[in-house]
């Protein structure tokens, strides 16, 4: 019987990623609609190129998921993740998205999320230990309301 491989996959294909989604679409007793998946990112760079903020993201089941929103600390308090928060929002909500979710910690921007409209719906208590992940969503529409657990 031939040997499976396991391999690190550090800097995934889009198309091996894409794989792995159908692998468990496939596999779902629950037909939760179409996935459409896609990625979404904004780069900030200085005058001399470098990179000084940015916004990773994807679209999924009509959701926007913002992986991480980062602006260098000299340039804060300019409105430049503001505005990159609010392009993210009009271009998935112009995709079809009708919700945004992202995740925070305690000693991150949770202020800052809240200042735009995204409320706590959960959250993790000791992650990492003595800290607190909140996890937050907003409507993209205003019909359509966020749930709270």
């Amino acid at each position: 019987m031939a040997e499976y491989s396991i391999l690190p996959a550090d800097g995934s294909s889009p198309e091996e990623e894409r794989e792995i989604h159908r692998g468990i679409a496939r596999g779902d007793p629950v037909d939760a609609g179409p996935r459409d998946y896609g990625r979404l990112s904004w780069i900030v760079r200085a005058p001399d190129g470098s990179i000084v903020g940015g916004l990773l993201a994807a679209r999924v089941w009509g959701w926007l998921q913002i992986d991480a929103l980062w602006v260098d600390e000299p340039l804060r308090g300019r409105g430049l993740g503001s505005r990159l928060l609010r392009q993210a929002e009009q271009m998935a909500a112009s995709q079809g998205c009708t919700h945004a979710l992202l995740g925070t910690f305690d000693f991150q921007a949770r202020g800052f999320y809240e200042k735009h409209g995204y409320r706590v719906y959960g959250q993790l208590d000791g992650f990492p230990t003595g800290h607190i992940h909140y996890h937050m969503a907003k409507p993209l529409t205003s019909s359509a309301p966020v749930e709270r657990q």
